[in-house]
């Protein structure tokens, strides 16, 4: 089911899932942004016009995809007034109603995935959606099979929670890639040889439940080892402090679970 639609913002959301819209050939009428030279190259990208004027979203689309940040949501009400056309917002902990101001049809299209627009190609996207009536739950999911086979329909609450578990998961973890990075190159070693081994972390979670697979001197108790490495990270306090209270939780955690 091909559609008309006008996306809602030009930054790393409305880019890549503009691109992967683009790319099943649905037809993109409008790049709208406050930002008239981010509007207009997303627009060219997508074969659309760019449009700072919220007033003037194209009545013929079928769904209005807002891609802002939180903050935007929040004052949505202000800005967007679409009558009966069905508008719908990516956020992963933003109530739906943030939208009923706004339209009489409305729900969630939200993408559980980190997503760059420096990234040319596209990556698996699994969706939850939501929506005020049946039958509008029923529009979005349908549009969102278009673009991937995982479409999931979730509460204002479950998409809340996976918002969480997806910053735990990844924001948390790249962050402390970020800081093994630091400490590798500070050390004089090589980091991408690294790149492997957590390959092979997240590869075995694919057929196994995560606890099942946990590894390392935490689990083992080998105190001598964790006594060395929280040695070495005398000059890094960061992560030392992040070494001790991830030890001390893997341990205790497998203690209770045995």
């Amino acid at each position: 089911m091909l559609m008309k639609l006008v996306l809602i913002g030009s930054g790393n959301v409305a880019s890549v899932l503009g691109r992967m819209f683009h790319a099943k050939g649905h037809d993109i009428l409008q790049v709208i942004s406050r930002n008239m030279a981010h509007a207009h190259t997303l627009a060219m990208e997508l074969g659309a016009h760019a449009v700072t004027d919220f007033r003037k979203i194209d009545q013929r689309a079928d769904i209005s995809i807002i891609a802002v940040s939180d903050e935007a949501l929040s004052s949505v009400h202000h800005w967007l007034h679409a009558g009966d056309n069905l508008v719908v917002h990516t956020a992963g902990s933003v109530s739906r109603e943030v939208l009923k101001d706004s339209s009489q049809q409305y729900g969630v299209l939200y993408p559980l995935q980190s997503l760059r627009k420096e990234n040319k190609e596209l990556p698996e996207v699994p969706f939850l959606i939501d929506g005020n009536t049946n039958e509008v739950i029923n529009i979005i999911r349908s549009f969102a099979l278009t673009i991937s086979s995982r479409v999931s329909i979730a509460t204002d609450y479950d998409r809340l929670r996976l918002h969480l578990a997806a910053v735990t998961t990844s924001n948390f973890m790249n962050h402390l890639f970020t800081l093994t990075e630091s400490f590798c190159h500070k050390e004089g070693v090589d980091f991408s040889l690294l790149i492997p081994l957590l390959s092979e972390t997240v590869k075995r979670l694919e057929t196994n439940a995560p606890g099942n697979m946990q590894t390392g001197p935490a689990i083992r108790n080998d105190r001598e080892t964790i006594q060395k490495h929280i040695s070495m990270l005398s000059d890094y306090p960061e992560l030392e402090k992040i070494y001790e209270w991830m030890t001390k939780s893997i341990t205790e955690f497998h203690s209770d679970h045995k």
